[in-house]
């Protein structure tokens, strides 16, 4: 295999300070070995340490040094390549936060506003009475908001909504209709699908480390997605 092979334009990175080499370095090979180092490794090695190359601890000698110049055309190639990799990185990092910021309608998941609070539990939440008489249920999650009373400290916190999530789409569809608008003790109930956000775990590839999570953990319908600026 050729020492000076360009069968691709990946810059490789120095395993010593983890910086990437330099362009105009590509092919420079300090030792034999073809251990590849940067050029500032290299002379720290040198001049401050043993001089042994770390990959084969043979010493560093000025004659044994292998470099051949980039030339003007693979030196723009190679720079267009990196503007290229660095592009599509920046592109990557935009997707992954626009998929931070967006939330995806659940049709298995309710979302209610208006209940009072002497039912707000899970227990009772989930029972024939209330919304487990429309189908089995998953997860019950009360979400919460802090308020400050008048005294600055006394702090509470009250149920803003609950999310109800059903087995099935047909159950939660079903809850939605008897229960949206519906009054209780003079007030009315309000009742849609609820929307939730994908896991920063999912979207890196990577499996979920939380406990109960309520993010999402795979690819919603793009016609039921929506920016969470876009809700108003």
């Amino acid at each position: 295999m050729s020492l000076y092979s360009d069968e691709d334009d990946e810059m490789e990175c120095c395993p010593l300070c983890i910086t990437e080499i330099d362009i105009a370095d590509k092919y420079f090979k300090p030792c034999p070995c073809e251990y590849q180092v940067c050029r500032f490794c290299w002379n720290h090695i040198k001049e401050d340490l043993n001089g042994l190359c770390p990959g084969c601890r043979r010493p560093y000698l000025d004659e044994n040094v292998q470099f051949k110049p980039v030339t003007p055309d693979e030196l723009a190639r190679l720079s267009k390549a990196k503007k290229q990799k660095e592009k599509e990185r920046k592109e990557q990092e935009i997707a992954s936060k626009r998929h931070l910021a967006t939330r995806v309608v659940l049709k298995n998941l309710v979302y209610v506003t208006g209940l009072p609070a002497r039912i707000l539990s899970e227990e009772t939440l989930r029972s024939p009475d209330f919304f487990g008489q429309f189908g089995k249920i998953t997860k019950v999650v009360l979400a919460k908001n802090r308020t400050t009373s008048y005294t600055p400290v006394v702090v509470t916190a009250v149920a803003t909504g609950t999310y109800l999530l059903y087995a099935r789409k047909e159950d939660a569809a079903k809850a939605i209709e008897a229960v949206d608008g519906a009054a209780f003790e003079g007030k009315a109930f309000r009742a849609m699908f609820g929307a939730s956000k994908y896991c920063p775990w999912f979207l890196k590839g990577r499996a979920c480390s939380t406990p109960n999570c309520t993010c999402l953990h795979e690819s919603g319908e793009d016609a039921d997605s929506f920016l969470r600026e876009e809700a108003g």
